[in-house]
């Protein structure tokens, strides 16, 4: 079984999303065109950043049923409510090597997603295109709450951390470890976004998360 905490960084996001990027459409409007011609314009910006979050959401938990159903363990997906509503993977029981593999796999996308976003418009943070943004600000804000679990080993027993600590080596490594993995390439990540010439950044970004993905050789069998 699988528990995601997107729902709850999901709407912490919705929260403010939309008063953010109306703000920005509107001090864009006002500096290029004077008075404002579309008073939607603002509600749409929100909107589809929220949708970009929401598709970040999209990716990840389909990485986890792909994963799982090519390996084998017949992902299936439930809700459970802890007391707030969360996405639930459940699986067979499968090998722990399979079991890393299939908790990586979604923050395997996150890296894709963050990779293709920061690669194809290095100057993402300049440009209006809130769906990218929102992508975006899933997977940063996503590793980081994970992380946090990790780090204090806190949270639902089925978190992904938790399983990728518990599958690594011949007896598991400190979950701790496992968050900081997570959390390396989000940092970075960030960094990218506000230094997008920064090269030493970009590299090591992606070495951490090519590291990510050669660590299913290092799970237990």
């Amino acid at each position: 079984m699988r528990i995601t905490f997107c729902l709850v960084a999901l709407g912490l996001v919705a929260s403010f999303a939309a008063p953010a990027s109306a703000q920005l459409a509107l001090s864009e409007r006002s500096e290029s065109k004077g008075p404002a011609t579309d008073s939607r314009q603002p509600v749409k910006e929100g909107l589809l950043f929220v949708g970009g979050f929401s598709a970040g959401l999209f990716l990840h938990e389909s990485a986890h049923m792909a994963t799982g159903a090519a390996l084998g363990a017949r992902p299936r997906i439930d809700r459970l409510s802890i007391p707030l509503p969360f996405i639930v993977v459940h699986y067979d029981p499968v090998s722990r090597r399979r079991e890393f593999a299939i908790a990586s796999s979604g923050f395997w996308m996150q890296h894709l997603v963050s990779e293709w976003l920061l690669t194809a418009q290095p100057e993402l943070r300049r440009t209006a295109t809130p769906f990218r943004k929102g992508l975006f600000a899933f997977g940063v804000g996503t590793s980081a709450l994970y992380a946090v679990a990790a780090l204090a080993t806190t949270g639902p027993r089925e978190r992904d951390t938790r399983s990728l600590a518990t599958s690594l080596g011949s007896d598991g490594v400190p979950e701790p470890a496992a968050g900081a993995l997570i959390l390396a390439p989000a940092v970075l990540d960030l960094y990218r976004y506000y230094r997008p010439e920064s090269g030493w950044a970009r590299w090591t970004s992606r070495a951490l998360k090519a590291l990510s993905l050669g660590l299913v050789l290092a799970a237990g069998k």
